[in-house]
């Protein structure tokens, strides 16, 4: 038979396991919780070794979600996008980052992503390339209003 589990072998493991990730990135809780889980940790210690970090100050879900936000905004990724992305990681709170964007920013974005993707040429006549990109901004998290006043400029 296999050795008995140790409580403090479990609340060891998962402490160092839980600051041996946070060191690489922020985590949200939910993506911790998940990893700690896959490591055969007892949720319940894993509940308290979570709310232990957060204590402290190691696990923001604030955090995380303002440097997750940036690095995909940075990325060319729309409001719609970076939404959908923190939701499934556990973030129902849209970040500051995000909501300090106006629709007109959101469009600037949209606009500069279709520059460097497909340049500013006329599309107006061209219904099957005005389609792919908007598919392509749509895809990238931007709302079709920001996709139309992207495919509107023009050189």
């Amino acid at each position: 038979m296999g050795k008995a589990s140790n409580p403090e072998d479990q609340d060891h493991k998962a402490r160092s396991a839980a600051l041996r990730l946070l060191a690489r990135r922020e985590h949200s809780r939910l993506e911790l919780a998940l990893k700690l889980k896959q490591r055969k940790i007892e949720s319940d210690v894993i509940e308290q070794v979570l709310d232990d970090y957060e204590t402290e100050g190691w696990l923001s879900d604030e955090r995380f979600a303002e440097v997750y936000a940036r690095q995909r905004m940075d990325l060319g990724y729309g409001p719609l996008r970076i939404q959908a992305e923190l939701q499934q990681r556990g973030i129902q709170e849209t970040p500051s980052c995000v909501r300090e964007m106006n629709d007109t920013d959101w469009s600037d974005r949209a606009t500069l992503l279709r520059e460097k993707r497909f340049g500013l040429s006329d599309i107006r006549d061209d219904w099957d390339e005005k389609a792919r990109q908007a598919r392509f901004l749509a895809r990238r998290g931007f709302s079709s209003e920001h996709v139309e006043n992207a495919l509107e400029q023009r050189l």
